[in-house]
């Protein structure tokens, strides 16, 4: 086949997987979890429900991938948060509230079944670690150039700032989440 069918057709498929993870996740956002049937998706799409099985084989499958695809991103922010060049103390402050800002958005969207469903360990170990790595280099730079203590292993410390930051899920405005930011760098400073 000619390359250009092929981009064709890749392209084609790549807005197709799109069209059913974004209508996927918009029918269980207004009708919840256990409402939405492969069949209300495929017709919300435009597509047949055999033409939708050769994506996906069920919704919980869908919405793994929309999450998968929402993690991608969001790695992508911080990691490019964390490359930029500069002051690595300003960069971290930078990416933790960033960090902050996405568990606060999280914790505005779905429902507890939602979070329990992409949340399975199988399903984010490797985000998780890859969110490890990306705040373990940065927090190692940060103190190598005397910004933070350097009397804790960077990826502990890295753990301590995830889970601490995951607390902006339930804060109440984002105001409150600069505060959560605000006393996690001061436990990151070095002791004066």
């Amino acid at each position: 086949m000619p390359k250009l069918w092929n981009e064709t057709i890749e392209e084609h498929r790549r807005t197709v997987r799109k069209a059913i993870l974004d209508t996927t996740w918009q029918l269980v956002a207004e009708h919840g979890l256990l409402s939405v049937t492969m069949s209300q998706i495929a017709e919300k799409v435009g597509i047949g429900r055999a033409t939708l099985y050769k994506y996906f084989p069920d919704v919980e499958a869908i919405l793994v991938a929309h999450h998968d695809r929402h993690v991608t991103g969001h790695l992508a922010q911080l990691t490019e948060l964390s490359s930029r060049p500069g002051d690595a103390g300003e960069r971290l402050a930078a990416m933790l509230e960033q960090y902050a800002f996405i568990c606060y958005g999280r914790g505005r969207h779905g429902t507890e079944e939602l979070a329990a469903l992409v949340h399975r360990p199988e399903h984010i170990a490797h985000a998780e670690q890859q969110l490890v790595d990306v705040f373990q280099d940065l927090l190692a730079e940060a103190a190598k150039a005397g910004k933070l203590r350097d009397d804790v292993a960077p990826e502990e410390l890295a753990r301590y700032c995830l889970h601490a930051l995951a607390a902006a899920g339930g804060l109440p405005s984002e105001a409150a989440v600069r505060r959560l930011v605000a006393v996690t760098l001061a436990g990151l400073r070095p002791a004066s």
